[in-house]
């Protein structure tokens, strides 16, 4: 079909568009211009009382008056159109039918693969289709339909149309909750679908399910999804010209029977439009019709408006004509606005200059205090890294805890003693007043016995009882001394003991230093393997992530300067490098801004770093001089002991620890020496303590406070690589180890003696109790020897015996106890002076623990009082800052808002006019203009309006008076075109009309019928009439009979030619045909099955898919020609 006439540029596009879908153009590609003569008689006669063009004034009023007729008026000339072209389009298909050209394969639009998963009766199903003639055949039942319907589902066509359903739920297979078809379209060639996306083949998968949804997956060749929606299922339609809904590319069992039979003229008629799809384009144009004869109706009215309009744009002329003359005075107006535009602009500028003059001032002053407020800062900072070293260094000093609680554990051991050193006196007062009273009774005892004895003769008998006695006596004193001496030897023994359990117990908290040292040790190996791949390591946590934050991130000054240590080497570390450290170590880990606004920013970054103590130091970019303050040459200072490459770093190591005075000694007395001989200053020495002479001749010294670092701090200053770093410090480990081991072995040797001595101790208790058993068998003896000489006594005698027997024996048990009990005392004793020495000592370890605490505490509370004071000169100088800053902001914001006005002032004057050089005051040109406007007004009352407001309506005249014109014009222009489409419509439906009459007459003709097709286009009829041999043998040669008068086989055969013929009037690439030969005898269809197959090979990139319940034995299969047999799918049974 003709394609869209475009607009030109002069002309409005006034007429609606509507969007259809694509139609082609006929077979051959030709398109010829309508010729005029065939228009119908009423159009011609108007079209000679228009004319053909639209150059007056008065063609196209009259073309604006008359209406369009609809698409189906524009009647062609049957008869003439047939004359005309008839026997060229008659040859030309002679002549293809006798060269039998055979059509090329279609590159893009057919379909290679279809696959139906629980479709209709299919529980599974897939064909791979060829190009061009494609034969599915199968018994009835077998479900040869299901694939025409998948087709047309999976295309998004209307399932109505298959005939086999209601809706997509019809199309399950029974028992099923969802069923999805799947086609393969080829999509190559020189105008594929997005080719760089889809590939070769677009795959359509459509799925649907019991419940009513329904979804697309449009996919790509390689199997990737491109799109979901249907929109693009309909632009790939579009693009190949797939018309699924049109009824001619899928006829079904049923319209293919009703198609000749069951329908009327104006029926088939109403088909051939829709397959041919003129209806669709005809309602297109039919809309445009309406609508543009509504606008011509409205537009027609203001004909009657023109001569008005010329006459008012001539009056508007004249009185412009005559008001121009004010022009001249008008010119000097526009020059004196000028002039006051630019004198405003000139009145701003000086404003400007003053808010930014104001601004600077403010700004230099504001720049002062921030200096007060980084210094303040970096003295508040200072203070509190003082502050938290000597916290620290109050942290490390021993735990008081354990002081006291040894001093009272040995206290409350110490009165318990004294409880029982004063019981054993106690005991031993009242033994020694029993022993004299013991005595006392003896001896009275003795006095009567002699008594008793001189009165009777036993003397001689009494003498040998008496040594047997003595001997049992001595028996048992001397049994008594050996149990005491043994008592002796074992508190001896228990006192050494004692000793070397103190020795061992002495060395365990070296030996835990010890092994904390090698630990340490290890960790700081750990920590120099580490720092191999981070150098950054022995400056914090997470260095390197945060330095790469830093240089991400924008600040307010430079950027932070640090870690300082990374800059700093020492000269000779094995001299001075751990001095240097201990001392340097906070500086060497601090960040250094130059800007006070960085500090909150950069602590934020420390903290998510996890170096929460890392501080910040506020310095200036300052190179100021530093030598005046350096002492003589040949000493050594810190400075001078150490290697800074950057020039910042170093003066700020000088501002924040002096390092340029600061000395370096050997020793306490080196240093003191030196400071004298310089008088006064301060140094550190190596024997660590801090060092200061004053100026007058006064002396402080006091020892440095250390501490051990932590980690990879250790490894600052060391300038040595990573090897010999490890290598030393496992040498240290090692001698730590040596030492470890020695202690461990000198506890094993003290704890052997030890064990050696409780056993002699163990021993000695043995032996005493063998002794005591002794003892009490010699007691027993003696007692039994008592008893033969009081058996010898007399009464009285014997009594007094006894009675001394007993107080003697009380003695000796009493003697014993005494004994035992001064050997107990003894042992406490020893103890007591045991515990009184480690009671001095713990007493002396308080002693010094309270002097270096309240040495410390006092420290602290200095430094916490002077961090109080930076404290408030830091707040004074911030809140100063800020308000300062308000002040410099609300000035900068004041300037901002002039400056602003200021250029947005001078831009509104440039756009106005050109710049007035030295403009005068605006008092002086708004007087001058006031006058001149005044002058304006008197005149412009004169003719009742200014030079501007008549030469605005003289415009508005003009513009109305030629938009009238115009439009006028458009509309004219507007429905010749349309005019034009219609006509090329009209004669596009007859050239349709006479191919497929042509292409009929050559189908029946190969069964030797004869049959016409009568176009009755002003009724909207197709009449069919077909003449067959039937009749030879009657009255008459051939018989003419109507459609619904002919037999099943003439039926279907006719269906067939007629379908042929309306195919070659599509342009769509598929066709499909269900079960055409239902009805057909043998002749028909071996005819018709010729006819189709020589048809479809001569068609030119179509596709054909033919149904059919026959075997097509008599088919040859080739290239073109494909079949496929259907089995019988598996139904489910009822229940």
């Amino acid at each position: 079909m003709p394609k869209r006439r475009h607009v030109s540029e002069d002309e409005d596009e006034t007429h609606v568009s509507y969007k259809r879908a694509r139609t082609t153009e006929t077979d051959d590609g030709s398109e010829d211009e309508v010729p005029q003569r065939h228009v119908h008689g009423r159009d011609r006669n108007e079209k000679r009382k228009r004319g053909t063009g639209v150059a007056t004034s008065g063609s196209d009023l009259s073309d604006v008056e008359r209406d369009i007729d609809s698409p189906r008026h524009a009647e062609i000339d049957a008869v003439e159109f047939e004359r005309v072209n008839g026997e060229r389009l008659y040859a030309q298909l002679e002549r293809q039918r006798q060269l039998n050209i055979q059509g090329g394969i279609a590159e893009c639009g057919i379909i290679e693969y279809i696959e139906m998963h629980q479709f209709m009766c299919h529980k599974y199903l897939k064909f791979t289709f060829g190009p061009q003639i494609n034969f599915i055949i199968g018994h009835n039942g077998s479900g040869k339909s299901a694939v025409l319907s998948a087709i047309t589902v999976a295309l998004g066509g209307n399932t109505k149309s298959t005939g086999r359903g209601t809706g997509l739920k019809s199309f399950i297979r029974e028992g099923q909750g969802a069923s999805e078809v799947t086609l393969h379209i080829k999509n190559q060639g020189e105008e594929p679908f997005r080719h760089e996306v889809y590939g070769n083949t677009v795959v359509i998968t459509r799925k649907f399910t019991k419940e009513g949804s329904s979804s697309w997956k449009i996919k790509s060749a390689d199997g990737r999804v491109i799109s979901t929606k249907k929109d693009e299922l309909s632009a790939i339609c579009d693009h190949m010209n797939i018309q699924v809904d049109n009824p001619m590319t899928i006829l079904t069992q049923d319209s293919a029977r009703q198609f000749l039979s069951a329908s009327a003229p104006r029926d088939k008629y109403k088909f051939f439009l829709r397959g041919t799809q003129l209806s669709q384009l005809e309602e297109e144009y039919t809309a445009c019709s309406k609508n543009v004869n509504l606008t011509a109706r409205v537009l027609a009215s203001k004909k009657d408006a023109i001569p008005d309009l010329e006459d008012r744009v001539r009056e508007t002329e004249a009185r412009y004509a005559e008001a121009s003359k004010a022009r001249q005075q008008r010119k000097k107006a526009d020059d004196l606005k000028k002039e006051l535009a630019w004198s405003h602009v000139a009145f701003k500028k000086n404003e400007m200059e003053e808010a930014i003059q104001h601004t600077a001032k403010l700004t230099r002053r504001l720049v002062k205090i921030e200096e007060s407020v980084q210094s303040s800062e970096a003295e508040f900072d200072k203070a509190t890294a003082l502050v938290l070293e000597l916290e620290a260094e109050f942290q490390n000093l021993e735990k008081f805890d354990d002081l006291g609680t040894r001093k009272a554990e040995i206290a409350t051991q110490m009165r318990a003693n004294k409880v029982k050193l004063l019981d054993y006196a106690t005991e031993l007062e009242d033994m020694d007043t029993s022993i004299q009273n013991l005595d006392g009774r003896v001896k009275e005892f003795e006095n009567r016995i002699e008594e008793e004895a001189r009165r009777g003769d036993y003397e001689a008998k009494r003498m040998e009882t008496q040594r047997k006695l003595e001997d049992a006596r001595e028996d048992v004193t001397r049994l008594e001394g050996r149990i005491g001496d043994l008592m002796t030897e074992r508190q001896n023994l228990s006192v050494q003991a004692d000793r070397l359990k103190e020795d061992g117990e002495s060395k365990i908290p070296r030996r835990e230093t010890i092994q904390k040292d090698i630990t340490r040790c290890d960790a700081m190996i750990d920590s120099a393997k580490r720092a191999e791949n981070d150098a950054l390591a022995p400056y914090g946590n997470n260095m390197k992530q945060l330095l790469d934050r830093i240089n991400s991130m924008h600040w307010v000054g430079d950027i932070p300067l640090g870690p300082l240590g990374q800059y700093v080497k020492a000269k000779d570390p094995k001299v001075w490098g751990k001095l240097l450290r201990n001392r340097l170590s906070q500086l060497l880990v601090a960040f250094a801004v130059t800007d006070a606004r960085d500090h909150s920013q950069l602590k934020k970054l420390l903290m998510d770093t996890k170096n929460p103590r890392t501080s910040i130091i506020i310095y200036q970019k300052d190179m100021f001089d530093f030598q005046h303050g350096e002492p003589p040459d040949h000493l050594h200072t810190a400075m001078r002991e150490l290697e800074i490459s950057d020039p910042y770093v170093l003066r700020i190591l000088i501002n924040q620890a002096h390092i340029e005075n600061q000395i370096l000694a050997h020793t306490r007395k080196e240093g003191e020496a030196t400071l004298h001989s310089i008088h006064g200053g301060n140094a550190w020495s190596l024997d660590l303590f801090n060092v200061h002479v004053f100026p007058e001749g006064g002396c402080n010294s006091s020892p440095l406070s250390t501490y051990p670092l932590p980690g990879a701090m250790n490894l600052m200053l060391t300038e040595r690589d990573t090897t010999a770093e490890i290598g030393d410090i496992s040498e240290r480990k090692k001698e730590l180890e040596n030492d470890y081991q020695q202690i461990n072995q000198n506890m094993e040797t003290t704890r052997s003696q030890y064990m050696q001595l409780r056993q002699q101790i163990d021993k000695l208790n043995d032996q005493e109790k063998y002794l005591e058993n002794e003892q009490r068998i010699a007691r027993s003896k003696f007692t039994n020897l008592q008893h033969e000489s009081n058996e010898d006594m007399s009464v009285d005698v014997q009594g007094l015996e006894g009675a001394k027997q007993e107080a003697i024996q009380e003695k000796e048990s009493i003697e014993i106890q005494l004994v035992h009990v001064r050997g107990k005392r003894d042992m406490v004793n020893q103890q007591q002076y045991a515990f009184q020495l480690q009671l001095n000592e713990v007493r002396k370890s308080i002693e010094e623990f309270e002097e270096r605490r309240t040495t410390c505490v006092n420290k602290v509370a200095a430094a916490v009082d002077v961090r109080m004071r930076a404290q408030n000169g830091k707040k004074h100088y911030q809140d100063k800052f800020q308000a300062e800053k308000k002040i410099v902001d609300d000035a900068e914001a004041a300037a901002e808002v002039v400056v602003e006005e200021f250029n947005n002032w001078s831009v509104k004057a440039a756009d106005y006019c050109e710049q007035v050089p030295n403009p005068r005051k605006t008092e002086e040109v708004q007087r001058n203009l006031d006058s001149v406007l005044k002058a304006l007004k008197e005149r412009e009352k004169r003719f009742g309006a200014s030079v501007e407001e008549m030469a605005e309506e003289l415009n508005k005249a003009k513009d109305n008076l030629e938009n009238a014109k115009k439009e006028l014009k458009l509309m004219a222009v507007l429905k010749a075109s349309l005019e034009t489409r219609i006509n090329r419509w009209g004669y596009f439906r007859a050239h349709k009309a006479l191919l497929c009459k042509h292409i009929f007459q050559c189908n029946l003709s190969n069964r030797g019928y004869y049959g016409n097709i009568d176009f009755q286009h002003y009724e909207e009829k197709l009449v069919l009439s077909v003449e067959t041999d039937d009749q030879l043998q009657t009255r008459r040669m051939m018989q003419t009979k109507k459609p619904d008068l002919l037999s099943g086989g003439e039926k279907s055969f006719t269906t067939i030619c007629l379908l042929l013929s309306l195919w070659e009037c599509i342009g769509c690439p598929l066709r499909c045909l269900d079960e055409f030969d239902v009805f057909m005898d043998a002749v028909n269809r071996r005819i018709s099955m010729k006819m189709l197959i020589e048809s479809a090979k001569m068609s030119d990139k179509k596709q054909y898919i033919f149904i059919t319940p026959q075997d097509m034995t008599n088919v040859a299969v080739s290239s073109s020609v494909k079949v496929h047999r259907m089995s019988d799918p598996e139904r489910r049974e009822s229940r």
